[in-house]
């Protein structure tokens, strides 16, 4: 899909702040809110703009503990690894999850009220997962930075 100039403004301010009216949008993209509504509704329906989502505080809802696991897997046999990844993509602890190179099969990004219930999740992926061979885990000791904010250059050389 081609991204005009316009496109790439629209997605890096939506990117910010999805609540953004039109017509506070057109004070930064120099189009009418007409115009931009349009290439937002184009935007999404072409899959550029995946969903529009809410970031919640963490700690605030009692979630404030994240982990970092690195999965190895015994066989990486598709039926296998299919199996795995739809019960990765079940789970909502799991925050982030990517199939990854290296030592490491997958790499989870992991949400939990305290370590035991981080403790009993870990428990059920390994019951529920014979494949997998062995984990990992780093506990983060703070957030420094979380987003999903993928940049946009203006140009498309860039």
């Amino acid at each position: 899909m081609q991204l005009d100039k316009f496109d790439r403004q629209l997605l890096n301010l939506v990117q910010q702040d999805s609540s953004l009216a039109a017509e506070r949008l057109a004070e930064q993209v120099p189009l009418s809110p007409s115009a931009i509504q349009r290439r937002l509704r184009r935007l999404r329906e072409q899959g550029v703009i995946q969903r529009d989502t809410a970031i919640v505080d963490p700690a605030k809802i009692g979630r404030p503990n994240f982990f970092i696991v690195s999965l190895e897997v015994e066989r990486e046999r598709p039926e296998l690894l299919a199996q795995l990844r739809t019960w990765l993509n079940e789970q909502e602890q799991i925050q982030q999850a990517f199939y990854v190179t290296g030592e490491a099969d997958f790499v989870l990004i992991i949400t939990a009220p305290h370590m035991e219930a981080f403790d009993t999740f870990m428990s059920r992926l390994m019951l529920d997962n014979p494949n997998v061979k062995r984990f990992t885990t780093n506990v983060t000791l703070g957030l420094l930075k979380r987003g999903l904010h993928i940049p946009v250059p203006l140009d498309e050389t860039e």
